[in-house]
């Protein structure tokens, strides 16, 4: 039996973590024991996502969180060192991008236990990203590396990984897989007022919410946006403290600020939602997914194809550009093209590779 010890720590993880999850379950020479770190502590961000999405129940929660990156990371590889020790695991996996992740990698690979990274190989090549030094770090770290893209293993490659010590797979996006799951059971965000038309909006990236000046900047996009169209924003709580903490702009009334949803909450919203407006990662691939399009609130994505392909447009927190990039979907709807993101067997593929050998 194959012990395998899974880290998350933020939305998005939890999501991957419900799809590959379920493929190891229906394998009798995986177990998989959870750590949750506490990285994202609100409920509607965290407790309800393993309760909708039925995921085995963390075995150890961390509940470390509201810190500064240094000292959120430390505190989670001391503790995780401990859980190591106790569980002696066959792998370690780690999904994405967040100081979960690099703790994670860090500690096992200080104890000799080999790393497994889904969504391995993604690359902005924004150094000032937290996110960026998390990837590229944890990749190294890795024995084992799942890429979600052919850009990925390029990415690697170009990096000299295949001189590593270390095994690269395409496994698809268990994003797509985790889609494909939950679909089915998306469920209306308990919000009175929907419009039957809007532009669904999320804002949570560090360099986005960190300053209030930053902020106001994006609001005053966002309300010219909410002139053409309404706009649904499901609230981060971070982007909720900062609002709350600061002499901000006023949203228009046409932006209807909803409480953080979960996220067969965010499927409802999808798949009913004309245009996507993100700052997430995640997001712009369950655009996709929708066959929506997205326009990207940052200066650069890590998903390049969807950008090649005419799906997203990138903006930063430029309004002329947030505008025009609207009118020009709204005018020439993208016609979407299945297969970016593989045909929904990445989790498959990713448990049959944690059972096989590990690399020497």
């Amino acid at each position: 039996m194959t012990k395998i010890l899974t880290i998350v720590g933020a939305r998005p993880q939890f999501i991957k973590a419900a799809a590959v999850s379920s493929a190891i379950l229906d394998r009798e020479d995986l177990e998989e024991v959870m750590v949750h770190t506490g990285q994202h502590f609100d409920a509607s961000m965290s407790r309800v996502f393993f309760e909708q999405m039925q995921i085995p129940g963390p075995k150890y929660q961390l509940n470390i969180h509201s810190l500064p990156h240094g000292a959120m990371t430390g505190r989670m590889l001391e503790a995780l060192e401990t859980v190591l020790r106790a569980e002696q695991p066959d792998w370690v996996m780690v999904y994405g991008d967040t100081n979960s992740t690099l703790a994670g990698a860090l500690a096992a690979s200080k104890m000799d236990i080999p790393v497994a990274h889904v969504e391995a190989g993604l690359r902005s090549f924004n150094m000032q990203m937290p996110e960026e030094i998390n990837r590229i770090l944890t990749d190294r770290l890795s024995r084992l590396l799942l890429c979600p893209t052919d850009k990925a293993i390029s990415n690697l490659n170009a990096e000299g990984f295949r001189n590593f010590h270390c095994r690269i797979i395409q496994t698809g996006d268990v994003m797509y897989d985790a889609t494909l799951m939950f679909r089915h059971r998306a469920k209306k965000p308990d919000y009175a007022n929907l419009p039957d038309h809007f532009v669904l909006l999320t804002i949570h990236r560090e360099e986005n919410t960190v300053a209030p000046r930053v902020f106001s900047d994006m609001i005053r996009a966002i309300n010219l946006l909410a002139e053409k169209t309404d706009v649904v924003f499901p609230i981060h709580p971070r982007t909720k403290k900062l609002i709350a903490g600061a002499g901000l702009p006023a949203f228009s009334t046409k932006v209807h600020v909803i409480e953080p949803v979960s996220y067969l909450e965010m499927l409802w919203l999808l798949e009913r939602t004309d245009l996507v407006v993100t700052d997430s990662g995640g997001m712009q691939k369950e655009a996709y997914f929708f066959e929506k399009p997205c326009i990207t609130l940052r200066g650069e994505t890590e998903w390049v194809e969807l950008v090649d392909a005419g799906y997203n447009r990138i903006c930063g927190r430029d309004a002329t550009c947030l505008l025009e990039a609207y009118d020009h979907f709204r005018r020439n709807p993208p016609g979407f093209a299945a297969g970016l993101y593989g045909n929904g067997n990445a989790s498959a593929l990713i448990a049959e590779a944690l059972s096989e050998r590990i690399p020497e």
